[in-house]
């Protein structure tokens, strides 16, 4: 049993809440993505480290470190194993979340190139630089893309456990990446490496949610909540989406600890989330009764109290089961019913993206991967994107080997050196939400409507002024010519404080 670690737990009316949006469904979203690196064609030796040092070195002459923050009020640094790092800045919506992880990508990218041009000059002029957006590289090494969700600290984290984490699960299939593996293709590239549910373990043993406490807030409103079960996304559409009905699931499960009421959600908690995930990727016809749940009459009685109809699979030597379609059926309902009943503020919690629109996706999603129909996903969802491009290719040549198939996966993920996916988006084959010009406006600059508007001004000042300066996610302070510090723990805040003025004042 992972341990389950509940610090400074309050009641939703235990204190007045310095936020005013800590009574409302807003929510902070986050994205960190590791990326992986290799190079080609080399004429001399050139490890991994060598590279992400290389991709670094503007980022070392500006800051003197590996770990800075830029003027988007993103965080940009070097990982344990020399994975270059992206941490988002902080974002109000879905959309905006999604516009600053492709601004992340264009950083990195522009990092790699310039780094690829200074190794050919000494390593010769066919040496290839390879970033991957993605999470196992061929040696069979993991790394991460990290989702950050800002909870109401009154959210217990067995409710996390038993009520959010089968959603997690099983909505990898509409937002799993793929992966061939030696066993074939899996719809996502993490289940292989996860072994717990819910812990605060992050090397020996890897949770799908993460519980180490640091909220980058008030701690007595709220957590952030960590999340690691999730692939990286090439899809535009699959990054955005899990986000969003994450959100949406999120706030029924606030509501419902707000008000001590049931979510509906009670039913879904899977006996073995790690051997449901296994499973449940593992499961290309998306229709195998793979998910263990702990009590199968309630989730039962559910279905039938929501008008919705067992799956026909059901395995009769295996009663306890149910297929990873039927869980996600269930939160779909659920949640519908609870935003018809909070429409308003549901909507309100969203600047810019729109409810309906979320449910439509998320459903019609749901209802093609129901019968198979992976043609009216194949522009959407990445796993299924892929998969159809690797039969395609099987069909043209037979005899495409395991090891080729393998490059074309890597490849589809290469974001520098990568040919498949922009030709894929080139042809109209996989759907774009958002501009090549609001991707260059957030690599400059930061959402308008969080702190990081405040941070990423600050920066930019203290860079412009030759100001020696640190800062982090909720604290900001220079130390010459003048020592001047702001705090912002608040993460919705924008708005300037006396201590931020003064500071930027003294710059």
């Amino acid at each position: 049993m992972p341990q389950l670690r509940n610090s400074s737990n309050q009641g939703p009316g235990n204190r007045t809440s310095r936020s005013p949006e800590y009574d409302s469904f807003h929510r902070i979203f986050g994205i960190e993505t590791e990326y992986g690196v290799s190079v080609t064609g080399a004429n001399q030796p050139c490890d991994p480290g060598q590279v992400a040092m290389m991709m670094f070195a503007p980022i070392l002459s500006r800051s003197r470190s590996t770990n800075t923050y830029l003027e988007n009020g993103s965080r940009l640094y070097l990982d344990v194993g020399s994975h270059p790092e992206y941490a988002t800045a902080e974002a109000r919506d879905p959309s905006a979340a999604l516009t600053q992880d492709l601004a992340g990508e264009q950083i990195m990218r522009r990092l790699a190139f310039g780094a690829q041009e200074r190794l050919r000059k000494t390593h010769g002029e066919h040496a290839t630089i390879h970033l991957f957006k993605d999470n196992v590289d061929s040696a069979g090494h993991a790394f991460g893309c990290h989702e950050n969700y800002l909870v109401r600290r009154y959210v217990s984290l067995p409710i996390i456990k038993a009520q959010l984490l089968p959603f997690l699960v099983t909505r990898q299939l509409f937002t799993g990446a793929g992966r061939v593996t030696k066993n074939g293709f899996e719809i996502t590239q993490r289940a292989a490496f996860l072994d717990e549910g819910v812990s605060s373990s992050t090397t020996r043993f890897r949770p799908m949610v993460n519980t180490r406490d640091e909220p980058h807030a008030d701690p007595d409103e709220f957590r952030r909540l960590h999340v690691i079960i999730g692939d990286s996304n090439r899809s535009q559409w699959a990054t955005k989406m899990k986000l969003a009905t994450t959100h949406l699931v999120l706030c029924a499960i606030e509501d419902a600890a707000k008000q001590g009421t049931a979510s509906g959600f009670e039913c879904c908690a899977l006996t073995d989330p790690s051997a449901s995930n296994k499973a449940m990727s593992a499961d290309l016809s998306c229709s195998k009764p793979v998910m263990e749940v702990e009590d199968i009459d309630s989730f039962r009685a559910k279905q039938q109290e929501l008008g919705l109809k067992p799956s026909a699979s059901s395995d009769e030597a295996h009663p306890q089961t149910v297929t990873a379609l039927e869980i996600q059926h269930l939160y779909w309902n659920v949640v519908l019913r609870f935003v018809e009943n909070h429409r308003v503020e549901v909507e309100h919690s969203l600047p810019e993206s729109n409810c309906n629109d979320i449910l439509r996706e998320w459903k019609t999603a749901l209802d093609a991967l129901s019968v198979n129909d992976f043609g009216a996903l194949s522009n959407r969802v990445d796993w299924v994107a892929k998969y159809q491009l690797l039969n395609k290719m099987h069909e043209r040549n037979p005899s495409l080997t395991a090891t080729k198939a393998r490059q074309i996966d890597m490849n589809y993920h290469d974001i520098v050196n990568g040919s498949i996916y922009p030709s894929l988006v080139g042809h109209g084959l996989v759907e774009t939400l958002v501009s090549d010009d609001a991707v260059e406006h957030a690599v400059e600059n930061p959402p308008q409507d969080t702190r990081a508007a405040l941070r990423g001004a600050f920066v930019h000042q203290a860079l412009n002024s030759g100001a020696t300066f640190s800062c982090d996610w909720t604290h900001l302070k220079t130390t010459a010519p003048t020592r001047h510090e702001a705090g912002l723990i608040d993460p919705f805040a924008f708005v300037p404080d006396s201590d931020y003025t003064q500071l930027m004042q003294s710059l």
